[in-house]
């Protein structure tokens, strides 16, 4: 199968990850050691803020009444939409137990975590989307204390926008502050907050470094870097969609990967030649993202075929994948490699990423090569039980101590060795590794 690269990207995301490591692993040993005085300390620093950590209720209702009633209602629209999509998804985890042999019974329980780390990034955007997709989840999950951390503008405080969208969507406690000082005050338990056991989120590359190292104190959604997209584009396809959905998705940031792939040359040069003009016309500050986006991360692969094209982007695993081509029921059963997918031109990963009801929270840099994205299930725990009668774990304690003396392991082996022997002290049993 051949692969054509019409326009073949000159750098990655991971460009300077060591460099960001240190930095980050600074802060947080600093904070960790240092306390609520040291967070406080980079929040003056990185956000020029002062103001309350943890917003008041009166700060929430004062911040929520300068939120436009019509904002308000997209905003409720998204979240019922969040709401009820995480809802179906948690309906597919229950509650099971089963018979494994007779007497002897193992089960399944879904636990959600008790405390649950919200981070919405505030900074260049305010990412309203992001306090519905990570609160509203972490809530009909059954979280027992939901935090959501935002980034305050000097003056402002947290979005009011972002505030609202956090406390209709059920968080606990709003905290105004961002970066690496926000995550280790989640992580940690500062500011009186209970320590969480899971973070999530999108974020800058610090925060994402931030949740590297933190991983396996806490747990994570992902360990994401700058998003991407995909697209897959036959000869039906219309250029200019394809190229403003291409540029739609380049404006989230100077390193944020954009691809085309597609089996038509003709669709492929008008999509390159009409990206220019398209970005041109954003404002100034997505301009310059979308600028750099497409220039230094953006990739154009003409292949053979739709099978070419299903290989390439499995091999790339986007983030978010688009399919503007014909027979969408053939993507859908062949496409494996995706964080979130979007048939037909109908639809768009604006769609996704803002109010559909489909989390927006994804895998990145390849990672949907071996995970999905956050849902109500990366929030619970699939733990499991056993119980047993004295009849119903004979056959099973026999089989363990001698496969554990097999292992070498004598202690497992004695564990069921005293079991058979008070239960069952008439019976003989060979036990030996050999028998």
């Amino acid at each position: 199968m051949t692969r054509e690269y019409l326009k073949q990207a000159t750098l990655t995301p991971k460009s300077n990850a060591a460099e960001t490591h240190l930095i980050v692993k600074g802060i947080l040993d600093e904070i960790e050691a240092g306390g609520d005085a040291v967070a406080m300390k980079y929040a003056a620093k990185f956000d020029q803020y002062e103001g309350n950590v943890l917003l008041t209720p009166e700060e929430i209702e004062a911040a929520c009444d300068l939120v436009p009633e019509k904002l308000k209602a997209d905003i409720r629209f998204a979240h019922d939409n969040v709401r009820r999509f995480a809802e179906l998804q948690k309906s597919t985890v229950s509650d099971v137990e089963t018979e494994i042999a007779p007497g002897f019974i193992t089960g399944q329980k879904a636990i959600p975590v008790d405390a649950a780390g919200c981070y919405v990034p505030g900074g260049r955007y305010s990412h309203i989307a992001s306090a519905i997709m990570t609160v509203t989840t972490a809530k009909v999950a059954g979280c027992k204390h939901i935090t959501a951390c935002s980034p305050p503008r000097p003056g402002v405080g947290v979005a009011p926008a972002i505030v609202y969208a956090a406390h209709i969507c059920g968080a606990d406690k709003i905290m105004a502050m961002g970066g690496v000082q926000g995550v280790a005050a989640m992580t940690f338990g500062l500011f009186g907050l209970p320590k969480a056991n899971i973070l999530v989120g999108p974020g800058n590359q610090f925060v994402a470094e931030a949740k590297r190292i933190l991983f396996g104190r806490v747990g994570i959604d992902m360990i994401a870097g700058p998003t991407d997209s995909l697209i897959l584009a036959d000869s039906t396809a219309d250029a200019h969609i394809v190229a403003t959905d291409l540029v739609s998705q380049a404006e989230h940031g100077y390193n944020s990967p954009v691809w085309l792939v597609t089996d038509d040359r003709k669709l492929a040069e008008e999509v390159m030649e009409l990206v220019p003009g398209l970005i041109a016309d954003l404002p100034d500050v997505n301009r310059e993202n979308a600028t750099a986006a497409w220039r230094d991360y953006a990739e154009v692969i003409l292949c053979s075929d739709r099978e070419a094209m299903a290989a390439c982007s499995d091999e790339y695993a986007p983030e978010h994948l688009t399919v503007q081509a014909e027979d969408l029921d053939w993507w859908l059963d062949r496409l494996t490699c995706y964080g979130s997918l979007f048939l037909g031109e109908e639809t768009t990963v604006s769609y996704g990423d803002k109010a559909t009801g489909t989390n927006h929270v994804l895998p990145t840099s390849r990672a949907a090569s071996y995970t999905g994205g956050l849902s109500v299930h990366k929030y619970m725990k699939i733990v499991t039980w056993q119980r047993a009668t004295r009849e119903g774990s004979k056959a099973v304690a026999e089989a363990t101590a001698r496969i554990s003396r097999l292992e070498g392991m004598e202690g497992h082996a004695r564990a069921a060795d005293v079991r058979l022997a008070k239960y069952f002290p008439d019976e003989t049993f060979d036990l030996t590794a050999n028998g």
